[in-house]
């Protein structure tokens, strides 16, 4: 491989921007291939110059079925640029994308999906119930800060190139198992402070004495049982695909039945 040189730090940066538009073509044929293709081009452009036959092979095998993780991508991208500049084959390239999009949208999925945005939100969505401006600041600033490390990770696939394969196939499942049992613990948290069912029928015991189901009862024995039971329905329905819509309509007409017999 001889580098050509042709590529600097501001053509980096503007694959990392352009990367946002990974999904802006999405398609159930080659998923987001078209949006990875667009993004690659000037620099494909600048790397091949009037060499028509290699600019076209890098677009055709560029636009081969791709589906990874949009915030991450640009690491993919970077890395498949520093390659390209270098002189590898076709065949290189191609097996360099086909072999690690999975894996990092394993780890993407992992990080950003089932950890970082449902811990955020969380913390936000407590701000904001309590009329605080701070939630919708956090969560905009997170986001924000997350969009712009899709440049810092194309400049890092960049840099690193070939040498980044072997740690990212390696520990892509310890980093992916890693951070879905954080973003489940996590989850498993906002259940008991976000789903909130409060029965109201009142049972009257020996004396006179009035016991209400729900704080004398349910809460004294297991706190927060039902809405934990709820919520392990609603995984158990999704587990047998039945649709989140219909769960959705369900837990609403419920409630409403529930809240005019009295029992919510």
């Amino acid at each position: 491989m001889s580098a050509s040189n042709k590529v600097t730090s501001r053509d980096i940066t503007v694959l990392g921007i352009r990367s946002s538009f990974l999904q802006a073509s999405f398609n159930y044929e080659r998923m987001q291939s078209c949006g990875f293709t667009w993004a690659m081009c000037p620099i494909l452009e600048k790397i091949y110059g009037d060499d028509k036959k290699q600019l076209a092979g890098a677009m055709v095998d560029n636009m081969e079925f791709i589906n990874t993780h949009p915030n991450l991508v640009g690491f993919l991208m970077g890395l498949m640029i520093s390659l390209e500049e270098g002189g590898a084959t076709r065949e290189a390239v191609k097996g360099l994308k086909l072999a690690l999009f999975g894996p990092i949208a394993g780890i993407g999925d992992a990080i950003f999906w089932f950890t970082i945005l449902p811990i955020v939100a969380g913390i936000s969505c407590s701000f904001a119930s309590q009329g605080s401006i701070l939630g919708p600041i956090i969560f905009f600033t997170v986001y924000l800060a997350i969009w712009i490390l899709r440049i810092v990770w194309t400049h890092l696939g960049y840099r690193l190139g070939t040498k980044s394969i072997d740690i990212i196939t390696e520990n892509s499942d310890t980093i992916a198992n890693s951070a879905t049992i954080l973003g489940i613990t996590v989850i498993g948290a906002l259940i008991a402070t976000y789903v909130s069912v409060t029965l109201l029928p009142v049972i009257t015991v020996d004396g006179g004495i009035e016991v209400a189901v729900q704080t004398e009862f349910f809460d004294r024995i297991f706190p927060n049982l039902i809405p934990m039971c709820i919520t392990l329905l609603c995984f158990y329905l999704l587990k047998k695909k039945v649709s989140p819509i219909v769960l959705i309509v369900g837990i609403i007409v419920l409630s409403i039945l529930g809240a005019w017999i009295g029992l919510v």
